[in-house]
């Protein structure tokens, strides 16, 4: 079974002057306003395609860590990730930072750098970025 997932973006004028809204179709969330602006410059009130995908990764890479910790027998307690997306002017997006920290009790460092460096390769938002530079801090508490 596939599923597919969408979001709309209606949009109004050029890019440097122009807005836009874009709504998660498929949950029925936002619609959440985007602009050049924020993408170029950053913003705390206005989202930007960068934080989408960052967002995804995120989401995408906890749910894989988070089976792949349970599969080696070693449930996490809780996993946080934060994925940070660089996106530079005229270049484009140039990478994604995964930045996770997990309570696993009873398992090793190793073991966790191994599943987490396994996470981040087997996760389907790493494949579909795989045009740019993933990198990964792990740690384990």
């Amino acid at each position: 079974m596939s599923v597919t997932s969408e979001a709309t973006t209606t949009w109004q004028g050029s890019l440097f002057e122009g807005s836009g809204q874009v709504a998660l179709e498929s949950s029925n969330q936002g619609p959440f306003p985007v602009n050049w602006k924020a993408r170029s410059e950053g913003s705390s009130s206005v989202t930007t395609p960068e934080e989408l995908i960052a967002a995804a990764h995120s989401s995408c890479f906890s749910m894989a860590f988070s089976n792949a910790l349970a599969q080696n027998g070693t449930p996490a307690q809780s996993i946080e990730t934060t994925a940070s997306v660089t996106f530079i002017p005229g270049t484009g997006i140039t990478g994604s930072h995964l930045n996770v920290n997990a309570t696993v009790p009873g398992l090793a460092q190793a073991d966790f750098d191994r599943l987490a460096a396994e996470a981040k390769a087997g996760c389907p938002v790493s494949a579909a970025l795989a045009g740019i530079e993933i990198t990964l801090e792990a740690t384990l508490a």
